[in-house]
C-alpha cells in the first residue's frame, strides 16, 4: 500500500525500540514506552550537560548564519506560544533545538541529543501545558539566544542548563503525581 517492504518495517521498529521509544510485548505488539521517574530523572540530567555543552560550543563556533538563523527559531517559537499549544509549538521548539545542535559543530552531540530529544518528546507537551510553564520557557530560551549571540560560551552553558532544569522540575513533578501505582 505505501510500497515499503516487511524488512524496512521491521528495522524500523527495532531501531524505535532500541531508542526506548516503543516497547514489545509478546503476544501483544509494539506499544509507546512510557517513561519512569527514574529515567527521566536520569534523561533530564545528561540532556542538561549535553545542551550546557552545545550552548557553550555554538557561543564559541558558530557562525553570523547560526545564529541569525537560531534568533529567527526564537522569533517563530514565541509567535507559535501565543497561537496556542500545538503542532507548531513543538514543531518551533524543535527548530529551536536543531538550531542549537547545528551551531555546536559538533556531531557527536548532535546524534546523542537527537536520541534524548527523541525520548523526551513523550514529556515535552506535558511540560508546556502546566500554567506558567511556556512564559517561563519563552523567557529562558530568549537567554540562550542571547548569550550565544553575545558569543559568551559560559553563560550561554548556564542558560542552557537553567532552561533543562526548570523543564525537568516540571517534568518530575508531574511524573510523580500521576505515577501509576505499583502492582
Amino acid at each position: 500500500m505505501l510500497g515499503v517492504g516487511r524488512t524496512s518495517v521491521r528495522e524500523a521498529m527495532r531501531q524505535l525500540e532500541a531508542e526506548g521509544i516503543i516497547t514489545s510485548y509478546p503476544h501483544k505488539g509494539p506499544v509507546v514506552s512510557t517513561i519512569t521517574y527514574e529515567e527521566a530523572q536520569q534523561l533530564y540530567t545528561v540532556r542538561a550537560l549535553l545542551e550546557g555543552f552545545a550552548g557553550q560550543q555554538f557561543a564559541e563556533h558558530g557562525t553570523a548564519a547560526d545564529i541569525a538563523t537560531l534568533q529567527a527559531a526564537v522569533v517563530e517559537f514565541e509567535a507559535a506560544a501565543e497561537s496556542g499549544v500545538g503542532a507548531r509549538l513543538i514543531d518551533a521548539k524543535n527548530a529551536f533545538y536543531n538550531c542549537l545542535m547545528d551551531g555546536s559543530k559538533n556531531v557527536f552531540v548532535r546524534q546523542m541529543l537527537t536520541a534524548l530529544h527523541n525520548r523526551i518528546n513523550l514529556l515535552r507537551m506535558t511540560t508546556m501545558t502546566q500554567p506558567g510553564r511556556l512564559a517561563h520557557s519563552i523567557a529562558e530560551i530568549k537567554d540562550i539566544a542571547n548569550a550565544i549571540q553575545n558569543r559568551n560560551g559560559p553563560l550561554a552553558a548556564a542558560a542552557c542548563k537553567f532552561h533543562i532544569d526548570q523543564a525537568a522540575k516540571v517534568a518530575l513533578e508531574y511524573l510523580r503525581k500521576n505515577a501509576a501505582p505499583e502492582t
